[in-house]
């Protein structure tokens, strides 16, 4: 089948400080075209709706597909599907993705025909089905697919090897648009899927039940090898947790002298385990790290269950400077917080060299928040379900809570993209100018036309079409937790 695959647009945060490849559309899109299917990909991110129109009208594809990994970009997604319709009347359009594989009766509804089936879990496995079955018919036999009844008969499959299929790179467009920070341009990749801690604001272990995986350190090598960007982002929600699968990897990678820049996320105490392993990776170009801190104080990573300690924290940013990392911290900010809370997170952001970024604490579907969290949700619109809008009730006022977390947000700004820090790093920005690689120069100066009170606050005042469903309000204790799971361990 003629197949068009979707990536949504961007989200706020992505309009700075990063724009990352569909790894997951493109892995889908392989899938695809092994299977037999002419697969074509339009990024949302860097192209329009006005090209996506063009697109079906060149292509007339029969079956279109969108990856719907963030809740914020399902009315886009909706919307999309019903235009697809409107033109394409005969087209099989579908979705799947990580965020809306726990709501997907729930889209389908409020689709209202213009989906014929969303794919919970992993797509490498099921989207050859699911077209299969669109042909053919048995859509209700696919392994995680929920039809248009809003039943899924089946549960998701895992992918037996991470190996194949390798992501379909060759359909991406307009790749020079993929950045991470200075990492300019960038592409991405995969060593594991999965994460065994439990983190209350997560989604991550949920969707994959708490199992973990791992490429083979063969296929990992030569992936990075076929890679033609400088810069690589290893999209891994905790990097190197068994130290010998990142040693075998490095090693695969210094057998066939690869030479790139490495973006990684990590945890404070995987750092503070296996140094080692990050020592060697720098060696190999390891520059920049993300540690998930969420929380200054023991009562907020209780909160959270991040399962460390502040004086954890502490010694692995220590340990990351000893090492020349340039380090990215996240801190979660808690809607509950008053004025002198953002005035002591400003004061620490300041007194440290690191990169400190905010995320607004928000429930989501699929997390334990999203069952447990005792205020009410002041709104379900989807589009503020993004990590930078608060979508619980604030102690402040809510115009005031984005004051000081726009105030918060542009202290930090200043300190590492503000006019005095870019002349730091003048000759970066040149190598990339000379390349013609403008994301991250323009990333500098588009701060406040992005990140601005009234606009946030705004947010909140648009006309609201499609809302996420009423959460069920239970406590999940650790007998419960598999209900929450998307995928369970094959045996």
């Amino acid at each position: 089948m003629r197949t068009l695959l979707v990536h949504p647009s961007g989200l706020m945060y992505s309009e700075i400080f990063l724009r990352l490849e569909p790894l997951g559309v493109e892995r889908v899109a392989a899938a695809l075209r092994a299977a037999g299917h002419e697969v074509r990909l339009l990024d949302l991110q860097v192209f329009t709706h006005e090209d996506l129109r063009r697109e079906l009208q060149e292509f007339r594809p029969e079956a279109v597909g969108f990856g719907v990994n963030y809740l914020a970009n399902v009315p886009e997604t909706i919307d999309l599907a019903k235009e697809v319709k409107r033109r394409l009347p005969g087209c099989f359009v579908f979705a799947g993705g990580h965020s809306v594989s726990f709501i997907a009766a729930h889209v389908l509804d409020q689709a209202n025909g213009a989906l014929d089936a969303v794919l919970r879990g992993e797509g490498e496995v099921a989207a050859p089905l699911l077209l299969e079955a669109a042909r053919d018919g048995g859509l209700g036999e696919v392994p995680g697919a929920v039809t248009a009844d809003g039943t899924c008969k089946k549960v998701p499959l895992l992918l037996d090897s991470l190996d194949a299929p390798r992501p379909a790179r060759d359909l991406t467009r307009r790749r020079h648009k993929y950045f991470i920070g200075v990492l300019d341009p960038a592409a991405s990749i995969e060593f594991t899927r999965g994460c065994p801690w439990d983190c209350s604001f997560c989604s991550a272990w949920t969707f994959y039940g708490r199992t973990y995986r791992k490429v083979s350190p063969e296929a990992a090598a030569e992936e990075i090898a076929s890679i033609r960007e400088p810069g690589l982002f290893i999209v891994d929600d905790v990097a190197f947790i068994k130290p010998e699968h990142g040693d075998a990897i490095a090693a695969e990678v210094e057998r066939r002298g690869i030479r790139k820049e490495y973006y990684l996320e990590t945890r404070a105490d995987v750092l503070l385990r296996h140094p080692e392993v990050f020592e060697r990776w720098r060696r190999l170009g390891l520059n920049y790290m993300f540690l998930g801190m969420e929380a200054l104080d023991e009562e907020g990573l209780d909160r959270y269950r991040k399962r460390t300690s502040p004086d954890t924290n502490i010694k692995a940013l220590e340990l990351a400077r000893k090492m020349g990392l340039t380090v990215a911290i996240n801190l979660i900010v808690d809607p509950a917080w008053d004025a002198r809370q953002f005035t002591l997170v400003r004061e620490w952001a300041l007194s440290v060299p690191e990169i400190v970024n905010l995320t607004v604490m928000t429930p989501y579907p699929g997390t334990e928040i999203w069952h447990t969290e005792s205020r009410k949700l002041t709104t379900r619109d989807y589009r503020l379900f993004d990590i930078q809008h608060a979508v619980v009730p604030t102690n402040l006022p809510l115009y005031e809570f984005y004051r000081e977390l726009v105030k918060t947000q542009s202290v930090m700004n200043r300190k590492h993209l503000g006019v005095a820090a870019a002349a730091q790093t003048l000759g970066i920005m040149g190598r990339h100018l000379w390349h013609g690689q403008t994301n991250f120069a323009r990333s500098i100066w588009k701060f406040r036309s992005v990140y601005n009170a009234d606009r946030q606050y705004g947010d909140h005042l648009r006309k609201v079409r499609y809302e996420l469903p009423v959460p069920d309000h239970r406590s999940v204790g650790p007998a419960g937790r598999k209900e929450l799971y998307i995928h369970e361990r094959q045996r």
